[in-house]
C-alpha cells in the first residue's frame, strides 16, 4: 500500500506546483515546506536537485532548509515499514518528528540565517541526479505511471538500502547478545545523544533505517534512542551539507 501510495504523490504533485507554494517570507513558507515534505517520496539523490530548483524559483533559504530536513525523514512507504516493524506509536511518531524539525530548523534559519544572501540568486548547480527516481515516463498514462514508480521505479531505488539494512539489524541482534549495551544505549539522555551523533555524519535512508533501529532497541537501546536514530540518520548526511553550504550558505549549513 505505501508503495502504491507513494507512485500516485510522485505522478500527481508537481515539481511546479511545490515551487508555486514555497516562495516567499516569513514561516508560511516553512510550514508549508515540512508539511509538503513528509509525505513526498523523494528519493536521497532527488530531495538535493529539487531543493536547489525551489530555492532558485523563490523559495526561502528557510522553507528550502525545512524541505530538506523534513522529506528524507519519512514518507508514506517508510510509514508503512515503520508501522509493520516498529508498531503503531513510531509510525505516528515519525512524522510528526519529521514536521516539527523541519519547521524548528528553517524557523532558526529563518531567525539566525545571513541577510546579506538573497533567495534565488545562487547559480551553483546541484548535484546531477543519476538514480532512476529522477527520470520519467511522461509518454504513460497516469495509472501505469503510478505503477511504474510505486512497484518499479522506487523498489528498484530502496529495496537494496532496505533488505541491506536488514541484514544489519540481524547481525546485530545475532551477534551482540541482548541488553549488552544497556550501558551505553539504554535509557537517558546519553544513548539519545549517542545514537543521534552516529545518526548525522552518514545517509541512511528512511525506509532502511527501520530495521537497524529495531536492531538497537532489540540490544537494549529505549524507543526514544531508536527515534533519535531514526530521525538523525535520514536527515542529516554530509552530501546534503555540503550541498547546502554551497547553494545556501555557511550560515544556513550549520544551522542545519
Amino acid at each position: 500500500l505505501g508503495f502504491l501510495v507513494a507512485g500516485a504523490l510522485s505522478v500527481c504533485v508537481s515539481p511546479a506546483w511545490v515551487e508555486r507554494h514555497l516562495g516567499g517570507r516569513g514561516l508560511g513558507p516553512v510550514l508549508k515546506a515540512s508539511l509538503l515534505g513528509v509525505p513526498l517520496p523523494l528519493c536521497s539523490c532527488g530531495v538535493i536537485p529539487v531543493s536547489a530548483s525551489i530555492h532558485r524559483h523563490g523559495a526561502s533559504r528557510a522553507a528550502t532548509t525545512s524541505f530538506l530536513l523534513s522529506t528524507p525523514q519519512t514518507g508514506v512507504d517508510s510509514i508503512a515499514v515503520t508501522y509493520a516493524l516498529l508498531g503503531p506509536v513510531f509510525a505516528v511518531f515519525r512524522p510528526v518528528a519529521a514536521l516539527l524539525t523541519g519547521f524548528i530548523g528553517g524557523g532558526l534559519v529563518q531567525l539566525l540565517g545571513d541577510p546579506g544572501r538573497t533567495n534565488g540568486t545562487n547559480k551553483v548547480e546541484p548535484p546531477t541526479c543519476t538514480d532512476s527516481c529522477c527520470t520519467g515516463h511522461r509518454d504513460e498514462n497516469m495509472f501505469l505511471r503510478i505503477l511504474r514508480y510505486g512497484f518499479v521505479t522506487l523498489p528498484r531505488d530502496i529495496g537494496l538500502a532496505l533488505l541491506l539494512g536488514i541484514l544489519v539489524a540481524g547481525a546485530m541482534a545475532a551477534l551482540v547478545p541482548q541488553d549488552s549495551l544497556n550501558a551505553y544505549i539504554g535509557g537517558g539522555l546519553l544513548s539519545i545523544l549517542l545514537l543521534m551523533a552516529a545518526g548525522v555524519p552518514v545517509y541512511v535512508c528512511a525506509t532502511a533505517s527501520v530495521p537497524i533501529a529495531a536492531g538497537f532497541m532489540h540490544m537494549g537501546a529505549s524507543p526514544g534512542a531508536a527515534l533519535a536514530f531514526l530521525i538523525a540518520g535520514p536527515a542529516t548526511n554530509a552530501a546534503t551539507f555540503t550541498t547546502i553550504w554551497k547553494v545556501l550558505g555557511q550560515r544556513t549549513a550549520i544551522l542545519y
